[in-house]
């Protein structure tokens, strides 16, 4: 028999899934305010470590795994010494924040003016979406395009690398697999490369025009493969055995094919750390003016699939912050303390540690706490923080309803945050919809099984993986959206006391 492992997955025969986990977290470093870094030795160190507890707790050895499949988070880059492998900073996170003033800087700038103007001149006479969507271009400090930009002008060893062409640049899932093919390959996929924000969707490559325009190489970036390939082997001395690399995907993508998004029209809901928001749009692009983000879902040979995304980086991390503040003792009763009371008593909350992503679009908005009395409780409290995710949820679906010209159908949620009954419940309310959660809501590493399983051949294709998702609940409305029109409308206004709060530098 054999297995694929993905790092704390694995899947059996190829009717049935087995999961075998072994987690670890990775802790965020803040050396100044707005920074967000991983130390990439530590997550070399816990992502190996996890691989081999999660074999072992299967009873399992290593020279069992027929294949390994890797799923990671997106846009979370490092750069590196090409020839001596020694990164040159950490891992700098795509929560962070330090690149403000340069996005700032260039969307108001006369360069991407001048830009977007010439782009919707060509459009008019072409009609050609890839010149609409140059004509609303728009950057933000989730790409990877200025915070690496920032990089570059900020710590003079990297810089001085690319000029001597010594420098190679990753998102995780590339720097994990130069690191278990001990250097040997230097790849990424179309998933992750779409998602850094200086990748060209419309001819599938690098972005001549945005790296020249912040004066970055193309020579630093990986070779990118389709999302299931044959990216080499794990170095014997790792593990013990080689083990074949089938598939690396990003986590939003690989969750998207986790949950069978797979037609025109499916939703997809994740609710992590932030909520994402991803549509299969098809073998079309969506160019928007709103400030959804066009993505590459996966590549599988002549199979190209795109979605559109809108996020709120917020949501798990609001959660966790209330926890901090010993707002509640566990998770379990935080939905419980939300509907203790009718409302929230006129308590608002923005969530904006991260900024407000669409359909705000201000890096310099701050998290606050509006509305509160001497009457005010912690239930209060803690309800205004659930219903601010669920506002966020009904402003991505709104922006996604008005812009995508694909009929919505399936509306599928996952995630940590997806298992609390109160947010879930108030958002299927709110966009009158039902939101079908699964069973197993730590769905990246299914997906990335999914596409490590098929490239073995453990299924021959994606029909056999619906059968294997599994219904936990059907989210059904159950309020008129209406009755929560006061409460929205109060939050907005809270939303917009709350913009461009920050300067440029002090965020």
């Amino acid at each position: 028999m054999a297995y694929i492992t993905l790092v704390d997955e694995q899947v059996n025969k190829p009717d049935d899934v087995v999961m075998f986990t072994s987690c670890k977290q990775v802790e965020t470093l803040h050396p100044h305010v707005g920074w967000v870094e991983l130390d990439p030795e530590v997550l070399w160190t816990q992502f190996t470590g996890v691989i081999k507890e999660a074999v072992q707790a299967a009873g399992l050895h290593m020279n069992q795994i027929a294949g390994l499949g890797i799923s990671t988070q997106r846009g979370t880059f490092i750069t590196w010494n090409k020839k001596t492998g020694k990164p040159f900073h950490n891992f700098i996170s795509w929560q962070d924040l330090r690149a403000v003033e340069l996005v700032n800087s260039w969307n108001s700038g006369l360069t991407l003016k001048v830009i977007r103007a010439i782009s919707t001149v060509l459009h008019f006479l072409t009609r050609n979406d890839r010149y609409l969507a140059a004509s609303c271009l728009t950057f933000t400090t989730h790409h990877v395009s200025l915070r690496l930009s920032w990089v570059l002008q900020n710590i003079p060893e990297v810089q001085q690398a690319v000029n001597t062409n010594n420098c190679c640049f990753g998102t995780i899932d590339t720097w994990l697999l130069y690191k278990l093919t001990k250097g040997s390959v230097y790849a990424t996929d179309y998933s992750n490369a779409s998602s850094t924000g200086v990748f060209e969707p419309f001819q599938m490559c690098w972005s001549s025009l945005l790296n020249k325009l912040f004066s970055i190489p193309i020579s630093i970036y990986p070779a990118v493969e389709d999302t299931n390939h044959s990216f080499g082997s794990v170095d014997a001395e790792i593990f013990g055995v080689p083990i074949p690399i089938v598939a690396l995907v990003a986590d939003q993508q690989a969750a998207m094919f986790g949950q069978c998004c797979f037609h025109a029209g499916d939703v997809k809901i994740t609710m992590g750390t932030g909520t994402f928001w991803d549509v299969n749009t098809g073998n079309q692009l969506h160019t928007s003016r709103a400030g959804l983000y066009p993505l590459v879902g996966w590549k599988i040979g002549k199979e190209v699939v795109f979605l559109t995304e809108g996020s709120a980086a917020d949501a798990g991390s609001t959660i966790k912050w209330a926890k901090k503040l010993d707002l509640f003792t566990s998770v379990e009763e935080i939905s419980r303390m939300a509907q203790s009371v009718v409302d929230s008593e006129g308590v608002c909350f923005v969530p904006s540690f991260s900024g407000l992503q669409v359909p705000v679009n201000d890096p310099c908005a701050c998290t606050s706490f509006m509305g509160l009395k001497p009457s005010t409780t912690r239930n209060h409290i803690i309800r205004a923080m659930l219903e601010s995710i669920a506002f966020r949820n009904k402003q991505l679906y709104d922006t996604i309803v008005k812009e995508v010209q694909v009929p919505l159908t399936n509306i599928r949620a996952d995630g940590g945050v997806s298992k609390n009954s109160f947010i879930m419940q108030m958002t299927s309310d709110l966009i009158n919809e039902k939101i079908d959660k699964p069973v197993n809501t730590d769905i990246s590493c299914l997906g990335a099984a999914f596409l490590a399983g098929l490239a073995l051949g453990f299924w021959t294709d994606k029909e056999q993986l619906k059968k294997l998702r599994q219904t936990e609940i059907v989210y059904e409305p159950q309020r008129d959206s209406g009755e929560y029109k006061l409460a929205m409308d109060n939050w907005i206004k809270a939303v917009q006391r709350s913009l461009n709060w920050y300067s440029h530098t002090s965020h």
